[in-house]
């Protein structure tokens, strides 16, 4: 299979130095490997997505000078392929609805063992199974429920005592990870796989959306590094390819706090307005 990398920004503000940065890398690295470079239009958040700004994030990136092939995925095409395999994975007992709120979650964990630090994992604290279902809950003639959050039963999941493992190439981890079932039951958790908003999750559209582009190298902030560990248990339950992942260093402002949408100072489209070149966001980010 020939390479491909991506870039998958939310058209939810405008883009930024951070963002210059990751789509640049992954675009290097696609003409590196002689391979083709995509580009993903994540807006299953319906409500901040705004066309005005994926227009902005077509024209930021046609500054930079990065070409992309077409048609461009857009995940709010993509709901019938989230639903089958939500479909999917609740037929085989994988998933169970969850009706806690962020409050019941932060009540019930609001009193561990004294001397017992809360488990963190990359959703936030590891959820303490309050909506569970004991044993195995039937399927049979059950349709999935839509109006309420989903969660990954990780007991099921990794029954048997699967374990994961994918390759990493960035600067902080070049080597193979793997991870054990009682790090995902323990260490990770239920997360949510479908919320009654969106009807999926990053979690899941991200690793549906990958393995229909034919993405073999993931580029992106190192941030999303633990959460490959859920991306790749997802490909595993759903007999869908691992990438090759490549988690780089995030961009930060001069107090060392990492860039967001909110930080417009540092919007694309204000370097554009104030004179600056392509090969000046370059230089101001690493990469020339």
């Amino acid at each position: 299979m020939r390479a491909a990398t991506r870039f998958a920004p939310s058209p939810t503000g405008p883009l930024h130095l951070g963002h210059a940065y990751s789509a640049i890398l992954a675009h290097d690295m696609a003409q590196a490997l002689g391979g083709r470079f995509l580009l993903r239009i994540e807006d299953i958040d319906r409500g901040r997505s705004k066309p005005e700004w994926e227009a902005a994030i077509y024209d930021d990136l046609a500054w930079l000078g990065l070409t992309w092939e077409t048609p461009v995925l857009r995940q709010s095409d993509r709901h019938a392929a989230y639903a089958a395999a939500l479909d999917d994975l609740w037929a085989r007992g994988l998933l169970y609805p969850c009706t806690c709120t962020r409050r019941d979650i932060e009540m019930a964990l609001g009193a561990p063992q004294e001397g017992v630090p809360l488990a963190e994992g990359p959703d936030g604290p590891v959820y303490p199974g309050t909506c569970r279902p004991e044993g195995d809950a039937p399927r049979a003639g059950i349709p999935r429920p839509t109006d309420r959050h989903l969660r990954v039963n990780m007991a099921r999941a990794t029954q048997g005592g699967v374990a994961t493992a994918f390759t990493e190439t960035g600067p902080a981890h070049q080597e193979m990870i793997l991870t054990g079932a009682g790090d995902y039951c323990f260490g990770i958790g239920d997360i949510v796989l479908a919320r009654k908003d969106f009807g999926t999750s990053y979690h899941l559209s991200v690793v549906l959306d990958d393995a229909a582009q034919g993405i073999t190298h993931v580029s992106r902030g190192e941030d999303l590094f633990e959460a490959t560990r859920i991306h790749v248990l997802l490909q595993r339950l759903l007999g869908l390819p691992t990438p090759i992942y490549h988690h780089h260093r995030l961009i930060r402002d001069e107090k060392g706090k990492r860039l967001a949408k909110r930080d417009d100072a540092r919007a694309l489209a204000k370097y554009r307005a104030e004179g600056a070149t392509p090969a000046d966001i370059r230089r101001t980010v690493g990469l020339a």
